[in-house]
């Protein structure tokens, strides 16, 4: 039962997936229906465009996010503190915060997985017409009770005993000579 229990929260997880899924794809027929009945509008509106405009207004917008990041580059590296131990300093912090940021999303993580787990339990629930928990209730009636167990292992002994026992067979010895007779000569 241990390897059925281990692996019931990864399967629960998949059905949880499979039926989030299908739940999104019944969602594409309407998507499709909406993104077509904008799709005139938003040809036309393309075609009705200026393209030097557009040009132009795509320069100015690059002009602008190229100063704006030379700007920000020249005050980061003007404040930038030479000293070596700030930055030691600041390297561990980050690092730190960097290790907890990954914990925290270890956890996040955990809790989304075990989210889809409960609720792929629920579809499989479903799916079975809420038969999924009598099965179990079935099943751990059914399993036999350790009693049971005890109760043949006392009856084998006892069938044992009224068994007939074999011979067992010896082997010959050779006589011992007394060195003690040898010694004193």
């Amino acid at each position: 039962m241990a390897i059925i229990e281990e692996l019931r929260t990864p399967l629960y997880f998949a059905a949880g997936t499979a039926d989030l899924a299908v739940q999104q794809a019944k969602k594409v027929p309407g998507l499709i229906e909406q993104i077509a009945a904008e799709a005139p509008a938003r040809i036309d509106a393309v075609r009705k465009t200026d393209p030097k405009a557009v040009q132009d207004k795509v320069t100015d917008r690059a002009k602008v996010a190229q100063a704006t990041v030379q700007s920000k580059f020249a005050e980061v590296v003007g404040s930038l503190d030479t000293d070596l131990k700030k930055l030691g300093e600041t390297a561990q912090d980050l690092a730190l915060r960097s290790v907890g940021v990954a914990a925290e999303y270890a956890v996040k993580a955990r809790e989304k997985y075990e989210e889809v787990a409960a609720h792929g339990e629920e579809a499989v629930k479903a799916w079975r017409g809420e038969v999924a928990e009598e099965i179990t209730e079935i099943a751990v009636v059914v399993e036999p009770e350790p009693a049971a167990k005890t109760e043949t292992k006392t009856e084998e002994p006892a069938a044992k005993a009224d068994a007939p026992k074999s011979p067992r067979k010896t082997t010959a010895r050779k006589p011992v000579a007394k060195k003690t007779a040898a010694a004193e000569k």
